[in-house]
């Protein structure tokens, strides 16, 4: 028999499975009902198993009328978001290429866009004629492009 966390969680991804969208929306008495648990571990379970670093944004009102909205996101779309957040004038040449390594080897981008990306960052980089905020506004750009298409 799986524990109260488990049948919890499995109840939610068995919801979010059944929409389209990849979100849902329920309300904790439901759940608590359902599952006849105490609806403190229906929050155990959203802060530890429904984050953003795997790929879940929760909401949740509690009260009368309170429900809990949970959206998948791919995390291909949150890996985006970071670097582009992390994408700054202080940003160096070898952060840059590291992040093209780190999608290419995470098959999110192919070698050849890998390579394509390499040669304009390091185009950018060297540029005598571009200044730092315009080298960032090209590279967040083509990491917003690539996000896009992916």
């Amino acid at each position: 028999m799986s524990n109260i966390a488990d049948m919890i969680e499995s109840y939610i991804l068995r919801q979010l499975a059944a929409r389209q969208d990849g979100q849902v929306e329920l309300r904790r008495t439901d759940i608590a009902d359902e599952i006849s648990c105490a609806p403190s571990q229906i929050s155990y379970v959203l802060s530890t198993r429904f984050t953003q670093d795997k790929g879940f944004v929760v909401e949740s009102r509690r009260g009368l009328g309170g429900f809990i909205r949970i959206v998948q996101v791919p995390l291909k779309d949150l890996v985006y978001e970071d670097m582009i957040s992390k994408i700054d004038v202080h940003t160096d040449m070898s952060t840059m290429q590291s992040m093209v390594r780190y999608l290419a080897q995470h098959g999110m981008v192919e070698t050849r866009e890998a390579a394509l990306m390499m040669q304009t960052v390091t185009g950018l980089y060297r540029s005598k004629t571009l200044d730092a905020r315009e080298r960032v506004q090209m590279l967040r750009t083509m990491l917003l492009t690539l996000e896009k298409f992916t």
